[in-house]
């Protein structure tokens, strides 16, 4: 039982740094060199297609009329 507990608590402690890197957003994408290649109309929010020589991502963002800003709502990679 005590075996099982120090893993669990192991797991939790060192299983989580993947979740602690920055995600992955338009502007994270645009500092790496990233160029904006095209864009596409969608019901969540406009698709950008951003790309390097041998990457390309697929990012949709929102605003509203009171956000400040418009927002990254995710990427992913295109493969």
């Amino acid at each position: 039982m005590r075996r099982a507990i120090l893993l669990a608590a192991t797991l939790a402690v060192f299983g989580t740094p993947a979740l602690a890197d920055e995600a992955v957003t338009v502007q994270s994408l645009l500092a790496k060199g990233y160029a904006v290649v095209g864009t596409v109309p969608s019901p969540i929010g406009p698709g950008l297609f951003l790309a390097q020589p041998n990457s390309l991502y697929l990012c949709f963002v929102s605003e509203t009329p009171s956000s400040p800003a418009v927002t990254t709502r995710y990427c992913k990679p295109v493969k």
